[in-house]
């Protein structure tokens, strides 16, 4: 490439390739949802809304299952507003209600106001609002100190999100490649799948490394390069 190289005949060392931390779009469309057996119950909870069981319900399920996804899909249908957890305030429950429809992502022990929670819920009840909360773990192993939270809380009902089978972490490996534009052989695919973590996150992380070590060395994402990353020992 002109400008990055030495010049024919000179000594100068190529200099290094730095990683470039470059912006991808993950897609949240429906479309672009991978189902499987993990997570073909959690799908069919948001397409059948509104007809659901209780107003309020909670996916739960590791880091990276689709709940983000999904909770997207359910936005864009609900016309519902998305809201960190750890950002709730009891004082400003009546706006955050203005569309009757609401995503809590990411519930976690520990990082949220409890009792502004408690206040959510009881307020959502009275106003009748759609809720669909999310979390990697369910209620019952968070540490809760307000004890009518917790009564609250066992009542909700709860979808979970499994790990992948095999189909759906394949389909998932070329998916976060083709979130990056990047087009991918079936040998690479077939290589990952047998070699990294079994999980949503393993899956994320291995796709985030091969794509910033192809970035450094200035080489495609290749089998190859997979060998080189997770060779078994």
């Amino acid at each position: 490439m002109p400008g990055t190289g030495a010049h024919p005949g000179s000594s100068q060392p190529r200099p290094r390739q730095l990683a470039l931390a470059l912006d991808h779009t993950e897609s949240f469309a429906r479309d672009d949802f991978l189902i499987g057996p993990s997570n073909e119950a959690a799908l069919a909870l948001v397409e059948r809304w509104p007809d659901w069981p209780d107003r309020m319900m909670l996916l739960v399920g590791p880091q990276g299952a689709g709940k983000s996804h999904l909770a997207a899909i359910w936005a864009e249908a609900a016309g519902a507003r998305r809201v960190a957890a750890r950002s709730i305030d009891a004082a400003n429950l009546p706006g955050i209600f203005a569309t009757g429809a609401l995503v809590l992502e990411d519930l976690s022990a520990g990082r949220f106001d409890e009792a502004a929670l408690f206040h959510l819920i009881n307020f959502a009840r009275e106003e009748r609002a759609f809720v669909l909360m999310t979390a990697r773990e369910a209620p019952t192993v968070w540490n809760i100190a307000v004890p009518d939270l917790v009564s609250r809380l066992r009542v909700l009902p709860v979808v979970e999100l499994a790990a992948p089978d095999d189909a759906l972490l394949r389909a998932l490996i070329v998916k976060l490649f083709s979130d990056r534009q990047l087009a991918v052989e079936e040998s690479l695919v077939a290589y990952l799948a047998a070699r990294i973590e079994r999980s949503f996150e393993g899956v994320h992380q291995a796709v985030e490394r091969l794509d910033r070590e192809a970035l450094r060395q200035q080489r495609p994402v290749t089998r190859a390069l997979a060998a080189e990353l997770f060779r078994v020992p």
